[in-house]
């Protein structure tokens, strides 16, 4: 007489043999073995003993299906399903392909513009959920759109022969690269740097809101020039920049000690703005023998001086207590632009090559920098 424990052996053997079998059909198939492997290892074999017997069934049915030449794969999948433990999905390949495509061809459409186009053309209702995870499937996530400026054709043409003129440069080329710009710090920063942790349902609470005005509030408008090894100092002001001021006080004050400073392959770099080729500021580089360098316009992505300005907001930021007024608001920013690395604004002038190779990459589009 077989003991109890030996039945219960013979039945898992019996049942992994059959699990097997019906991997190998559904393999052929097309089909899932999934819930067939955690059959086969389910503990209490007694209650199985009925699915083990529908498992050879199931057996059967494929060969008389193979034999007739019918649709197996949708009659086993049906059958599979009658003893699947998981949700079904509501969306077929040819929905999942046919969201992907949609959510490419417009990008700006959302989930439930999505989930609305899916119901109109093939019937299937689906939650604005579901259709944010079919495309996270293929690797499609909602994100905040990159801000950069306009570019047009002529811009793009420009740039890239621009790049294409100065991507062979030799370090020892734009050492001699002075770097400059201007930018506008306020007391109340727009830039959304700043996180809080808060609960949910608190997003209005008083200690978990930040006062600002729409325009940004009162500040300062800076210039600064960068260069390998060294910087200017930092130029503040409360005013507009104007051709007059940046003559008497940017190139005067500033640009002109550097040019002596150096030899005669020294260019000065600003961008295009209209202070800048004013025709006081082209008199005044004449006659100080200062070389201004070609620039493209609307290339701030080219422009290593925009880095350095986000690293000072970034400390800015970052200051406890933050600066409440506009005196410390200056103070904050002549301490904090002399505590910037030079190794790093250094990095950036070195990465000038690889600046101009991603502008070529991209025919003088957008880069990533």
């Amino acid at each position: 007489m077989i003991s109890p424990s030996t039945a219960d052996t013979n039945r898992c053997v019996y049942k992994e043999r059959i699990a097997c079998k019906m991997s190998t059909i559904f393999k052929s198939t097309g089909v899932s073995a999934r819930s067939l492997t955690l059959l086969a290892h389910t503990k209490n074999a007694s209650i199985n003993l009925r699915k083990v017997d529908l498992l050879q069934e199931m057996l059967s049915l494929h060969t008389h299906l193979e034999r007739d030449g019918c649709n197996r794969s949708k009659t086993l999948s049906y059958q599979y399903r009658c003893y699947s433990t998981s949700r079904p999905r509501v969306t077929t390949p040819n929905e999942d392909r046919y969201l992907a495509v949609t959510a490419k061809r417009n990008r700006r459409s959302t989930a439930s513009d999505l989930s609305r186009q899916l119901s109109s053309a093939t019937g299937t209702t689906v939650s604005r959920q579901t259709v944010c995870r079919r495309l996270g499937h293929i690797g499609l996530y909602a994100r905040r759109p990159v801000r950069c400026v306009p570019l047009t054709a002529t811009h793009c043409r420009l740039r890239l022969a621009w790049s294409r003129e100065h991507a062979l440069w030799t370090p020892q080329q734009w050492s001699c690269v002075m770097f400059s710009d201007e930018s506008r710090f306020s007391l109340q920063s727009d830039s959304r740097r700043t996180f809080i942790w808060r609960a949910p349902g608190t997003r209005y609470h008083q200690e978990n809101t930040i006062e600002r005005h729409r325009y940004g509030g009162a500040g300062w408008l800076v210039w600064g020039g960068i260069i390998l090894g060294s910087r200017t100092d930092l130029h503040v002001q409360s005013v507009t920049m104007t051709g007059h001021i940046y003559r008497d006080v940017i190139l005067e004050r500033h640009v002109r000690l550097f040019r002596g400073a150096m030899d005669a392959e020294f260019l000065f770099m600003d961008d295009n703005a209209r202070p800048h080729r004013a025709n006081i500021v082209d008199e005044c580089l004449q006659s100080e023998d200062i070389t201004r360098m070609d620039w493209p316009a609307y290339s701030p992505d080219l422009n290593k001086i925009e880095h350095v300005w986000d690293m000072l907001g970034r400390r800015i930021a970052a200051r406890q207590p933050p600066p409440t007024c506009l005196p410390e608001l200056r103070r904050a920013l002549l301490d904090e632009w002399c505590n910037i690395p030079q190794d790093q604004i250094d990095n950036l002038i070195l990465s000038m090559p690889r600046r101009c190779k991603a502008c070529i990459a991209s025919s003088g589009r957008h880069t990533p920098y």
